[in-house]
């Protein structure tokens, strides 16, 4: 989560350019993940007052996303557990405006032998525009779904339309991360995308 906020412009400040930050309590907030069962973080002691707009004038992730996932009627959010630490402060935010607060469900990341992330940071090459097929299905074998061996070579809305219908969460259940041992996803050569 990074450093927490001391509180150093809690009560105002006097610099030209400011973040605007929301203010924080240390009551407890819950939420019961639908992989990773109840996470509970007290905000003000964990994370501090955060920042809902940025110095630059730009709105903070986490406030663009609970009016977005409002706006449009989100009521299940599922995403990677690398980020999982954000949700208590969006169900905070939630909480003040008086929107509903969706269900959530945090996948477990997929991570190179060594434990990274797969990312760019990292490393991980991007996925070919031309023949994305192979890197989708090798995801999720990665992410134990148990997809066909000849699921590779369908069409793209084929697969997505097979990931749909078959997806199980119970091969996940509790895991936080999980090595990806195929060549599709470690050792792509990176393709540029097409113009």
């Amino acid at each position: 989560m990074g450093t927490i906020y001391p509180g150093t412009c809690r009560d105002g400040c006097s610099a030209k350019e400011t973040a605007i930050r929301i203010r924080t309590n240390d009551e407890p907030i819950s939420f019961l993940d639908g992989l990773q069962g109840t996470q509970t973080q007290r905000l003000e002691r964990e994370s501090g007052d955060f920042i809902i707009r940025r110095r630059d004038g730009l709105i903070a992730y986490q406030l663009a996303v609970v009016v977005d996932d409002a706006l449009e009627g989100i009521t299940e959010v599922v995403r990677g557990i690398d980020i999982m630490d954000s949700t208590q402060r969006q169900i905070w935010l939630q909480q003040l405006l008086d929107y509903r607060t969706p269900r959530y469900v945090h996948v477990p990341v997929i991570t190179h032998a060594n434990g990274d992330k797969l990312s760019k940071l990292t490393g991980a090459p991007g996925i070919p525009c031309d023949t994305p097929q192979p890197v989708l299905v090798a995801a999720l074998e990665a992410l134990r779904q148990g997809p066909p061996a000849d699921l590779s070579s369908s069409s793209i809305p084929d697969i997505w339309l097979w990931a749909a219908e078959n997806w199980k969460l119970e091969p996940l259940r509790g895991l936080t991360a999980v090595i990806s041992d195929k060549p599709s996803l470690n050792s792509l050569t990176h393709t540029p995308p097409i113009p």
